[in-house]
Formats: structure tokens, C-alpha cells, sequence
């Protein structure tokens, strides 16, 4: 905390001390690593790519454009503004898919609680009441009639035609924005139907334009946010109660090799979530001993690792959590993982080497994950929950007699204590549970306003997390708070800017604010899929104050965005009516037209609009030129 971070830069691939020393083991094991391989392909990169000028979608191609050469169409006939957008939008439905897909299985989820058949239970009942209050289910049922009736209301949402009302934008969605989004015609319906229209659209020949392909983007943002996210946020909250504050543990000293160590990676919390509720039975733990360890304990490996941090207090089963997806090969050069449970994202491919090298059992525990010499592939079904929870603490067991003794184990000695919890419910608690108290410190100018920041981890500028640490300490040093979520809170909770140390590293008005309320001027709000939360509590914001989103003074901020969830996330900002920071830039430069609507004219369609550069400094002055900008529009 006390080194800056302009001073960690140089010869560095990570902000994050852990890495770096992680990173001399692994050269020094010959093994392949992230950083390595992002040298080697950045000598060799595309430059046609790199603009979204190239296209591989039919076999009249691959197709160039060099607009300047006179060489401005495919084959087909399309044109560079509308190849680089049809690119951006089918990595939008990738994301939206993978988001639509973590909603099915919070849903099923639910549904199996109602029937009797999974070993999951509801833990928040008044959430589960309110939000069945909020689309029309009557309450008066029994507990687990209600669950199965908003388990299947909620599945249903996701695929619903125009046609059909959406109920979930109606619930949760500004009152001010809806007759934006249905004058502009971007008024979604479900995810399902709107992903499907989407990839239909990016067939060669079928949409050439690109204003309709955005305007298809913008549909596809808002319906991952209303009829996937915030549904299944809200159902995780059901079913393992809504996140409150309370102190972590982070970073890759939170490992004890003397222990049996299981590893839940990706973005559900399911099997994780049992495994540590049913780790603290005092069986397992003698069992773990009986094979010569200390205990067994669980890790939070990146967004299934956030989701568990979020609502578990760490003790002697749940340790904490090791970071974001670029420290997943550092992690399991530790020689302290036993098992690497993996679902629906960020495991990356060539784990398979560091399994061997470092003797690590890799499970999959989803319907859709894979990576070569994978050992168990066990598909989530909730029936058999108990079971696969089961099988992975025996598996994990086993490891351990196998690993102990065999590996040498490095583990930096570096834990960082953070505050996680802060759902939308625990800030309103923090408040008196009213927007009163915000309004007036933001009214008072003791905070300038409010930046979400959600996005991944990238190589592309700089030093894994270096962006975002240095973004977010120049906000707060100009009293702007920040909610974050994604694989950047995990950057920020590990640097120490979620813990009340970093407050006096903020402005003197949020500094104030801070100390008065005990909270750490970085709120860690979770994983990449709380945008929808945070969603709502600008949602709650915009209604008290009965203005419309593009109106508050608030941005949005991705410093290192990375895969195709974090572009159907920035698309749902700009649709929402936020100020949208983007770094990198995405690779749509060589479409002149498409960048100035993204930056300029989508504006004064919805509101919101893309920003772009590299310099936290720079990008700091543009958010906040911004926010002071929306003050003086309200009068401040």
C-alpha cells in the first residue's frame, strides 16, 4: 500500500507482488504461463484484426478491407463499419449466452429447492417473498410453492417474444428510461429470444447495416441485465442469503499446503457453497487428518470464489480468495491445490501442464466445461448435488496423499484483508435504509459522485490490474465513489483499496464519508454478473430523485475489459444512459462511422455514450469533467 504504483511497473507483468514471485517458480519450471504466451503473440499479431477488418465467416473469405487502397467492401458486399459491429455483436451473444446459461442454472437451482429433490435450502425468505410480490406471484403459498412458481416465471422471462410483457424490466428498470428504450425500439424481450435474433442477424447477407446491428446490441444488453442477471443474482440471494460487510481474506498466502485444498473456479457458486457448509461437520475434517493433513479447506478461485466471498465469513473451512483469472496458473504453481473444481468460465486451456507438474486432480463440474487431460468431468444436475460435493472433498482427500511429499510447495506470505458484502440492501442499511444520507453528501459535494467499476483483467495495457488499481486510486483521491465488481474487484480487493486502510488514500470529503459510515472507498460489490445489482441501486437512486439516468452523476468504467461478457456489459451501459470507459480499446477502429456513433452520437439517442484511452490520469479527468458536468445539470 505504501509503494506507488507508478513504481511497479517496470519489467512487471502484474501489479500484484504474489504473481511476480509466483511467476520466477514457474520460468524456473519450464512451464508455460500467460504473460509468456501474451509476448509471443503480441509479435505476430494482425493488424487487420486488430481494427476489425478481417472476416472468416463464410468461404468466399477470409476478407480484408483497406478502404484507403480503394478495397472497401468484402465479397458479400459489406463494409467495414458493419463487419467490425456484426464482430462486436456475436461477442456480445456469446456473453449474453453465458450469462443466460448461469441464470438457467440459478433457476433450476430453485426449482429443485421447491421439489424436494436437491440438498440446497432457501436461506433469505423475505427476498424470495419480495421478489415474487414484484412480478405478480401471489405470496400466500406455502415457501416452497413459491420458489418452484418464481423459479419457472423467471426461465420463462428469458425466452419471451415482443409480444409478451417483460416483467422484469417493468419491476426493476428506471421509470424514465423505458419510454426511451421503446421510442428507440430497444426495449428488450427475453435473453433467449434476443441472443437468437442476434446470431441470426451475423449469418453473411442477413444484416449489412451497421445502425441496425447496434441497435440489436443495445436490445441484447438490456435483456441480459433485466431477464438474466438481476434474476439470478437475486435467486443466489434466495438461496445463500444477500450479501452483508464483513472482513476477507485475500490474495495467494491464504493457501496452507499442510491442508487438503479444493479450489471452486468460474461464476456459479453451487458445489462451493455445500462443500463449506458441509465441511464444517467435524467428520471430514478428521477424515482429511486421518490422510495426514491438517484439515481440508476451501478456496475462492475468481467469480465463484467473489460469490462465495460475498456471503461467507472467513474461518478454518473458507479461507478466502486467491484473485482474478490471471493468477490462476500462479495459484496452481503453488503446489498447495488438490482439486480444481471448474464451472461455466475462466478456466483456461493449458491448466492441463500445471495439473501434472504440480500434481492437481482438474474436475468439471458444468455441462459446458472442458480442458485437455481433464480428470472428472461431473455435469451440475441440483438432484445430485450432495453427491458431486462428495466426491470432490474424497478427490481432494486422495490428492493430498498424493501431492504431500511429492511437491515442493511455494506460497508467497502475502494475505490482504478486505471488506466484502455490499449488496444494494447492505448500503441502503448503511444508510438508515434511505437514499437520503447518499443524496446529501453527494448534494453537499463531499462525494462528486459515483463510478462503477466492472471489468476483467488484461495484458493488452499494461500490467495485469495496473489500470485498474491506478484508475481507482485517482477517483477516489477526487472524492468519487467506487462500487466495483468482476475480475478487476478482485484486483482492487487484493491491492488493498477495499479495506478501511485505503480511506486515507481518498479525497477529504469521501475520506469523511468513509470514516463516518466504517466503509472502505472502494465497495465490493462481487462478480461481473452484479451489474445487474449495481444496475439497482442506480436504478433506486434515479427514481428518488425522479431524474433520468443519463442525468446522475455517475459513470462506468471497464479498465481492463477482456472477453465477451464484458462487452455485452459495456453495450448495457451505453443502453442505460451511463458514461462508458473502455480499455482497451476495442478492436473497431477501422470503422470510422461505427466509432463515432459508439463515442459520439449514440449520446443523443439513450444518453450514454463510450469513451476510450489508456492513461488512468487522463481517463480520470474525463470521468470526472464528466460528473461535474451532471452536477451543474442538476443544479449542484
Amino acid at each position: 500500500m505504501s509503494e506507488s504504483i507508478w513504481e511497479k511497473t517496470k519489467g512487471r507483468v502484474s501489479y500484484h507482488d504474489s504473481v511476480e514471485e509466483m511467476l520466477v517458480r514457474i520460468r524456473e519450471d519450464g512451464m508455460t504461463n500467460v504473460f509468456d504466451r501474451w509476448v509471443q503473440q503480441e509479435k505476430i499479431r494482425c493488424k487487420f484484426c486488430m481494427q476489425g477488418l478481417s472476416c472468416q465467416l463464410c468461404s468466399q473469405g477470409p476478407c480484408r478491407w483497406l478502404p484507403d487502397k480503394g478495397v472497401d467492401k468484402g465479397v458479400c458486399g459489406i463494409g467495414p463499419d458493419a463487419n467490425a459491429m456484426r464482430k462486436l455483436l456475436i461477442q456480445n451473444s456469446m456473453g449474453a449466452a453465458t450469462y443466460s446459461h448461469h441464470a438457467y442454472e440459478a433457476y433450476r437451482t430453485l426449482k429443485s429447492i421447491g421439489e424436494g429433490t436437491s440438498a440446497f435450502q432457501i436461506k433469505d425468505e423475505n427476498k424470495l417473498k419480495w421478489m415474487c410480490q414484484k412480478l405478480g406471484i401471489n405470496t400466500n403459498q406455502d415457501i416452497k410453492q413459491l420458489a418452484i412458481q418464481l423459479a419457472e416465471l423467471l426461465e420463462a422471462q428469458q425466452h419471451i417474444s415482443p409480444q409478451e410483457p417483460n416483467l422484469m424490466v417493468e419491476a426493476f428498470a428506471p421509470q424514465k428510461r423505458k419510454d426511451v428504450w421503446k421510442k428507440l425500439n430497444i426495449y428488450p424481450a427475453g435473453t433467449v429470444h434476443e441472443q437468437q435474433n442476434c446470431i441470426a442477424s451475423c449469418l453473411t447477407n442477413v444484416d449489412g447495416d451497421y445502425f441496425s446491428l447496434a441497435i440489436k446490441a443495445l436490445r441484447l444488453g438490456l435483456a441480459t441485465i433485466y431477464n438474466s442477471q438481476i434474476g439470478l443474482e437475486m435467486v443466489q440471494d434466495i438461496i445463500f442469503g444477500t450479501p452483508t460487510p464483513h472482513e476477507v481474506n485475500t490474495d495467494l498466502g491464504v493457501f496452507d499446503p499442510e491442508y487438503v485444498n479444493i479450489v471452486f473456479n468460474g461464476h456459479q457458486p453451487w458445489i462451493g457453497a455445500l462443500t463449506i457448509e458441509k465441511l464444517h461437520d467435524p467428520r471430514y475434517q478428521e477424515k482429511a487428518r486421518a490422510a495426514g493433513a491438517k484439515g481440508i479447506r476451501v478456496v475462492g478461485s475468481i467469480e465463484t470464489g467473489q460469490e462465495l466471498l460475498q456471503r461467507y465469513p472467513v474461518d478454518e473451512v473458507f479461507v478466502g480468495l486467491m484473485g482474478n483469472w490471471l493468477t490462476i496458473e500462479p495459484m496452481l504453481a503453488t503446489g498447495a491445490v488438490d482439486v480444481l473444481a471448474m464451472e461455466e468460465n475462466c478456466s483456461p486451456p493449458a491448466i492441463d501442464s500445471y495439473a501434472e507438474k504440480y500434481q492437481v486432480t482438474l474436475v468439471a463440474i458444468s455441462t459446458i466445461i472442458g480442458v485437455p487431460r481433464i480428470q472428472e468431468k461431473i455435469p451440475y444436475y441440483p438432484p445430485q448435488a450432495d453427491e458431486i460435493s462428495e466426491k470432490l472433498i474424497n478427490l481432494g482427500i486422495e490428492n493430498f496423499k498424493k501431492r504431500h511429499g511429492r511437491v515442493k510447495p511455494y506460497v508467497p506470505n502475502r494475505i490482504q484483508k478486505a471488506i466484502a458484502g455490499f449488496s444494494t440492501e447492505a448500503v441502503l442499511a448503511a444508510l438508515g435504509n434511505k437514499l437520503d444520507p447518499l443524496v446529501d453528501v453527494i448534494t453537499g459535494g463531499k462525494i462528486k459522485g459515483v463510478v462503477a467499476l466492472v471489468n476483467c483483467s488484461s495484458l493488452r495495457n499494461g500490467p495485469q490490474d495496473w489500470n485498474t488499481v491506478n484508475l481507482a486510486k485517482e477517483l477516489i483521491k477526487r472524492d468519487i465513489l467506487i462500487i466495483s465488481a468482476g475480475c478487476g474487484n478482485h484486483g482492487l480487493e487484493v491491492a488493498g483499496l477495499c479495506s478501511l486502510e485505503a480511506i486515507d488514500m481518498a479525497g477529504e470529503g469521501l475520506k469523511a464519508v468513509c470514516k463516518l459510515l466504517k466503509i472502505p472507498p472502494v465497495l465490493s460489490f462481487g462478480t461481473c454478473t452484479d451489474t445487474g445489482r449495481i444496475s439497482m441501486l442506480v436504478t433506486a437512486l434515479a427514481d428518488h430523485l425522479d431524474v433520468d439516468v443519463p442525468q446522475l452523476p455517475i459513470a462506468v468504467t471497464a479498465p481492463e475489459w477482456m472477453e465477451q461478457k464484458a462487452t455485452i456489459d459495456g453495450v448495457f451501459a451505453v443502453a442505460f444512459g451511463t458514461y462508458t470507459h473502455l480499455s482497451p480499446t476495442p478492436f473497431v477502429t477501422g470503422a470510422p462511422n461505427l466509432v463515432k456513433l459508439l463515442t459520439e452520437n449514440v449520446e443523443s439517442l439513450t444518453g450514454g455514450k463510450i469513451a476510450l484511452g489508456d492513461d488512468p490520469v487522463s481517463v480520470a479527468d474525463g470521468i470526472e469533467a464528466h460528473i461535474l458536468n451532471k452536477r451543474k445539470g442538476l443544479g449542484l
